[in-house]
């Protein structure tokens, strides 16, 4: 008996020990429906999930998450390759989805018509009146394009894409390169 809390105790330390170290390499998940998340420096694609589902899931997983369940006030639409969440008070077009290839999610997006579901930053994202104000939120985008007709700032390190569109707004979300 003595032996074995020996080795129940050494295991308890060793794991603690795994975890300590391997726990900084590791953002803290952010799913954009409830957390308040504000320090654009933790946020990372792979960190991010949209009612449960995270890039490099199984499609079985995002359909279960997404088309099987019921999210209050969202009525989803599965097209081809995607899975569009639209607001059931106004559904005129996507306002949050998923893209499925190879049967993995590689793509999740939210545009300014999500803000109201979206928590932290990317709620203050998807309302910004300027390309500006996203860069104050977000701080200066690693390359893109402005031009007239909006801006395009690409977040390649932290996984995604910021399209500003005068009063549209759309994240989108891909593993980093």
């Amino acid at each position: 008996m003595k032996d074995l809390l020996r080795v129940v105790t050494l295991i308890c330390m060793v794991m603690t020990g795994v975890g300590a170290w391997a726990a900084p390499g590791y953002g803290e998940p952010y799913e954009l429906s409830k957390h308040d998340v504000m320090d654009p420096k933790t946020l990372k694609s792979v960190d991010i999930s949209l009612f449960g589902v995270k890039l490099g899931d199984p499609e079985a997983t995002a359909v279960d998450s997404l088309v099987n369940e019921k999210i209050p006030g969202i009525k989803v639409e599965q097209e081809a390759s995607f899975i569009f969440l639209l607001d059931q008070r106004k559904p005129t077009g996507p306002m949050a989805g998923v893209r499925i290839q190879d049967g993995k999610v590689d793509l999740i997006f939210i545009n300014n018509r999500f803000s109201y579901k979206t928590r932290g930053i990317f709620r203050n994202v998807l309302n910004s009146e300027s390309p500006d104000d996203v860069r104050k939120l977000l701080g200066q985008e690693e390359y893109g394009d402005e031009n007239v007709m909006g801006a395009i700032m690409a977040y390649d390190k932290q996984g995604f894409v910021i399209n500003y569109l005068g009063k549209d707004v759309n994240v989108e979300f891909s593993p980093t390169r």
